[in-house]
């Protein structure tokens, strides 16, 4: 499961989850621009950078890390590319770094060279499997089903998929659609129809995402078409495709 994929999406989409994790106002999401920034000396990328807007001076950065397995490397990594991206933008705010495990099994603690030279709570640690009062939250019920075992994961999405239902019907589709897109990760071995019949997705196919993960499943076919002998031309043909698409997806898997 493409965990690091999964929160990005979900971050870029409902970034108010953020601070429900940090126990702060889901409103406070309003004031933010969540992004991912390139670090140019690294050569590095923070995936989960939210910067306040302009009219929100007095807000802090968040730097936000995802880790659903050990690593030794984890702070010394996120506290590095924070000073760097501090010391290439200059910003003129306070920060912190938020550090989201999937449990408190696999933290391999703070490193004490930062415990002693920052300051208190500077570096947030949240173990996402013991969040509480997710029943009426759609972004942390999400996190809820990541992180379940699938035999409790089945209950909680179908539970997820009815309070998204009831959401505000202007936003309705798009939560539908970030749900989706969390079943299709969390439950990679079973079917398009398996999944429709486990939770009632019978107008899934509308989604954007549906169509997305329909083109990147003939994307990921056309290898093999081409060594059974097939031409380019014949692909896409077949799968309704342009010619340069299915050539660049031919280079892309040669690389």
């Amino acid at each position: 499961m493409k965990t690091d994929t999964i929160f990005y999406t979900l971050l870029q989409n409902l970034p108010s989850v953020l601070f429900e994790v940090l126990e702060k106002s889901p409103a406070l999401a309003s004031h933010y621009e969540f992004s991912s920034v390139e670090i140019k000396e690294l050569a590095r990328r923070i995936d989960g950078l939210f910067l306040p807007k302009p009219e929100y001076p007095q807000d802090p950065i968040y730097f936000v890390e995802v880790q659903f397995q050990s690593d030794d490397n984890l702070y010394w990594r996120l506290i590095t590319e924070a000073f760097v991206y501090l010391n290439q933008y200059k910003p003129e705010k306070s920060w912190q770094a938020v550090v989201l495990w999937a449990n408190r099994d696999i933290d391999v603690g703070i490193p004490l060279a930062y415990q002693t030279s920052l300051a208190a709570g500077q570096i947030h640690v949240v173990y996402l499997d013991e969040l509480v009062g997710t029943s009426s939250s759609i972004g942390l019920g999400i996190i809820k089903l990541v992180v379940s075992p699938e035999d409790k994961a089945i209950q909680e999405a179908r539970s997820l998929i009815n309070l998204v239902k009831t959401a505000d019907a202007e936003n309705g589709r798009d939560l539908l659609e970030l749900v989706e897109r969390m079943l299709v990760y969390k439950f990679s071995s079973y079917t398009r129809q398996e999944l429709e019949a486990m939770f009632g997705l019978t107008e899934w196919q509308q989604t954007r995402f549906y169509q997305e993960v329909k083109e990147e499943t003939k994307l990921e076919i056309i290898p093999k078409l081409l060594s059974e002998g097939l031409t380019v031309e014949q692909i896409a043909r077949i799968f309704e495709l342009d010619i340069e698409v299915v050539k660049q997806a031919i280079k892309n898997e040669s690389k």
